[in-house]
């Protein structure tokens, strides 16, 4: 049977069994958002909750597919399983980040410890802030001990999607640029560790300082964990070692005093609800068409009654 006719609860036992072809395929279907996908979301649901995410953001350039592919290096000498997702929303037919930057993490492809998949998003019904979670509960079930999470810029989506994962890492530059759009963009307030890369060029004191002071006027200063700030130099893995220990650190003491729990408990809160709105968003596509639809709109365009009422009509008549 081919992949794409076999159900998908053969597909998960196979990929569970390490195929990493059935795994491929579960995630494509992941990206659509189907009637599939909700399927797999069912069957991932309770097989999940073992695995750890860390949320990789920043400006493009900062180095983070370098950083990540250092990561992937640091786990698998530990002897650690690491799946990593690399959210790009554009077109998988554009290239781009693809294609292009994340060709060093390449290096571990070959490795049956390592799974690394580019994810685009723009088909799925439900977006980005559906698509990300179920495919990392499906990367969690399968057995990814660790998964990383990275966003191609800083847009906002990208941060709140990177904002999502258990522990997250904001990676800048020596002389990054205005800190004013870093913290419109949010950066300050979903960073759990700060890592300046490419710490071999000139500024890198001038950017911890400049971070130091954000820190010193943000709720973070008075919060029991302070994000640390750690220059790295990714392309010669100089750093790495320290990035890893901060997160292992964070991790237990998030685990420690029940944020964790509260991090993810509020994940499944937003996720419900984005879940009812974007089947509620599908409905209204459905019933805005027909005769009554029809009729209503000519009224709004003749002025004869107004948006408000012919909506409030319209959802009478299909029971909403």
């Amino acid at each position: 049977m081919s992949r794409r006719n076999q159900p998908v609860g053969e597909l998960l036992d196979a990929a569970r069994d390490g195929d990493r072809g059935a795994l491929a395929r579960l995630l494509s279907l992941v990206e659509r958002g189907t009637d599939e996908a909700r399927a797999i979301g069912r069957l991932t649901y309770p097989l999940s909750g073992k695995g750890y995410t860390v949320g990789l953001t920043g400006a493009p350039g900062a180095g983070k597919s370098t950083l990540t592919s250092a990561m992937i290096g640091n786990l698998r000498k530990e002897g650690e399983k690491v799946a990593v997702l690399a959210i790009d929303p554009s077109s998988p037919f554009t290239g781009g980040a693809i294609l292009g930057d994340r060709v060093r993490m390449q290096d571990h492809a070959t490795d049956p410890g390592v799974f690394i998949r580019s994810m685009a998003t723009r088909g799925h019904l439900g977006g980005l802030s559906l698509a990300t979670p179920e495919a990392v509960r499906l990367l969690d079930a399968v057995g990814g001990g660790w998964i990383l999470v990275e966003t191609v810029g800083v847009g906002q989506v990208e941060v709140e999607i990177a904002g999502k994962a258990d522990t997250t890492v904001v990676v800048v530059n020596p002389g990054w640029g205005d800190s004013v759009q870093a913290n419109k963009a949010g950066l300050m307030e979903i960073a759990d560790i700060f890592v300046i890369n490419k710490a071999d060029r000139k500024g890198v004191e001038d950017t911890r300082r400049d971070l130091e002071g954000m820190l010193e006027l943000s709720d973070l200063a008075h919060d029991a964990w302070r994000p640390p700030i750690i220059p790295v130099v990714a392309i010669d893995k100089k750093g790495i070692d320290v990035v890893w220990s901060e997160v292992r650190r964070h991790r237990a003491f998030i685990e420690g005093n029940g944020e964790l729990a509260r991090r993810r408990e509020f994940r499944l809160r937003d996720e419900l609800r984005e879940i009812v709105a974007r089947r509620l968003e599908q409905r209204a596509r459905q019933i805005t068409t027909g005769e009554k639809w029809d009729e209503l709109q000519s009224g709004v365009i003749a002025r004869t009654t107004d948006p408000w009422s012919a909506a409030d009509e319209m959802l009478r008549v299909v029971g909403a």
